[in-house]
């Protein structure tokens, strides 16, 4: 694999295109961080280590997905979009005064500041800037 964060956005959407319950990644401490801020903001709905099926020395990554419930028979996904910003071969770092809203304040941004992986509302507030990994709303 070459982008591990790449594959865990991919990952996340093709589950919720499939209205999946769960979905389960390789475990990185990138990809766990970013998944945790998801729970913080509402996303998802927990996350959790689990050992691997496939070889009991690793850890796997397990993510709830959230939907909010429309009917009885039918649920809508929480996430409607999720999109990669930056990217392995080109990085896109931003300032805390160019930290925007996305979506007009429905969706967030996930930045990678020297203080570890936060939401842009978050960096905003403690006036820190860093690489933007993506946006979801």
């Amino acid at each position: 694999m070459i982008d591990s964060i790449s594959d865990m956005l991919t990952r996340l959407r093709n589950a919720y295109a499939a209205r999946h319950n769960k979905v389960t990644m390789p475990m990185s401490k990138i990809k766990f961080a970013i998944a945790q801020v998801l729970v913080k903001e509402g996303f998802i709905e927990k996350v959790e280590r689990v050992k691997s099926e496939k070889n009991e020395a690793f850890e796997d990554i397990c993510i709830t997905l959230k939907y909010d419930q429309i009917s009885s028979t039918s649920r809508k996904p929480v996430v409607n979009g999720i999109r990669q910003i930056s990217k392995q071969g080109q990085r896109i770092y931003v300032k805390k005064d160019d930290i925007h809203k996305v979506k007009n304040g429905f969706g967030i941004s996930v930045i990678s500041t020297s203080q570890g992986v936060m939401s842009g509302r978050d960096a905003r507030k403690k006036g820190l800037g860093g690489e933007l990994i993506c946006e979801l709303w």
